[in-house]
């Protein structure tokens, strides 16, 4: 069969994915990036053309930046939680133990759960009235009266951190325990032998295999962290004192709640490019992979 009829019959088995994709994804991006050069508000006719003038605005303006360096700190703090969690989990999960697989099943429950279950979950623990961790640590001594950990600017940040990691560690529990499996065991038998200890054998023998399935995970964390949206939206709103609006937050913010549509196009143009630019590294680190292997 020629390989120009391969090739025309490929485009042609793809022709309804590729409609679907333009409807879908096409016509909607090209749409906002109209928006972003005009002054359009959300209800109502197209607004004028003002150039770059909502680009300018948004690099220069606090609010933008404010919710840049949280949503940067939150990816930070979340993604560096969840890898230390999770490997350490990961390392206890690969011991022989009585009840591993009953363990192993558990641990996956925080991920299987929903974002909005988990939030609300979180919201209830985090309770300043009757929220089970001021019942505990005021029983501990640890502290010495009750406090909103969700209204204090201080702490909301954290308290939300906590919650995220809880809910998606044992993503990379799991990577890191698949990439564990990989180990040869006689290598282990042997560095024992040689009178390696506990972190020289880690650090010799077990984290050369550990690194590439954990960079990947690193990446696509770090795109999930970075366009985070209703974790926060259902603990805090963004608040207290806006100590918690991340990037997603202002652009929902700016296009739905002050009904600007131009500035939240521009806005949510931005995230994309930022979110582009983690998806371009984590597609570079696979064909790296895949050239190394």
């Amino acid at each position: 069969m020629p390989s120009a009829w391969i090739t025309t019959r490929a485009w042609l088995l793809m022709l309804p994915l590729l409609v679907v994709m333009v409807a879908v994804v096409s016509w909607p991006m090209a749409e906002t990036v109209r928006l972003s050069f005009t002054d359009a508000k959300l209800v109502g006719t197209g607004g004028a053309y003002v150039g770059f003038d909502n680009y300018a605005k948004l690099l220069t303006g606090r609010p933008f930046l404010l919710a840049l360096k949280t949503t940067t700190l939150f990816a930070v703090l979340s993604v560096a939680l969840e890898v230390l969690a999770g490997v350490l989990a990961a390392l206890l999960l690969d011991q022989e133990f009585r009840g591993r697989t009953l363990v192993r099943a558990l641990m996956i429950l925080p991920w299987a759960l929903p974002t909005v279950v988990n939030a609300m979950l979180w919201r209830l623990i985090y309770n300043p009235e009757y929220g089970a961790l001021n019942s505990l640590l005021l029983q501990t001594g640890l502290i010495s009266g009750y406090r909103s950990w969700l209204g204090e600017p201080t702490s909301a940040l954290w308290a939300i951190v906590a919650a995220d990691v809880w809910k998606n560690f044992p993503l990379v529990a799991l990577i890191a325990l698949a990439a564990l499996q990989a180990v040869p065991r006689d290598v282990k038998a042997a560095a024992i032998v040689d009178g390696a200890g506990a972190f020289a054998r880690f650090r010799i023998v077990t984290w050369p295999y550990l690194v590439g399935p954990l960079t990947i995970a690193v990446v696509l964390r770090t795109i999930e962290a970075f366009k985070v949206f209703d974790i926060i939206w259902v603990m805090t709103r963004g608040g207290p004192a806006n100590a918690t609006r991340t990037l997603s937050i202002l652009v929902y913010q700016e296009a739905f709640s002050f009904q600007r549509a131009g500035s939240g196009a521009s806005m949510a143009l931005l995230v994309t490019l930022i979110v582009t630019l983690f998806a371009v590294s984590y597609i570079a680190i696979l064909r790296r992979s895949a050239a190394g292997s």
